[in-house]
């Protein structure tokens, strides 16, 4: 059992460096950085213009379901690289495993597709 603790003390200590100098940086901010914020400052916006419509409005359904999509489609291109770093391993099994996850996710695009959820008016 001491020498599986003996094994974390670079994690425990690299975690502890890391939050050391993390406050340093912060407290070092605090203290040499100027404190005195003008009226412009503290404004909402700090472009210069004030604000025309309610911060809280509601976005398009449309802007979500390209998010999905955004999100499904980068997730099929972090399963195929070590997929096809390992291609050579797996064999058949995998390689049809995988073109089987392809025509899933091929199938949804299209009907995604037909449904208009990629027109943007």
């Amino acid at each position: 059992m001491d020498s599986l603790l003996r094994e974390y003390l670079p994690i425990v200590i690299f975690i502890a460096i890391a939050f050391a100098l993390a406050t340093v940086f912060v407290v070092a901010s605090i203290v040499v950085a100027r404190q005195n914020p003008d009226s412009e400052k503290l404004s909402p916006y700090e472009c210069g213009f004030e604000p025309f419509a309610d911060a809280r409005s509601k976005f398009d359904v449309r802007f979500y379901l390209v998010s999905i999509l955004f999100i499904i489609f980068d997730l099929e291109v972090a399963f195929l690289f070590p997929w096809a770093v390992s291609l050579g391993k797996i064999g058949l099994f995998g390689f049809w495993s995988m073109i089987v996850f392809l025509a899933v996710l091929t199938v949804g695009f299209i009907y995604e597709w037909k449904k208009g959820a990629l027109e943007w008016e």
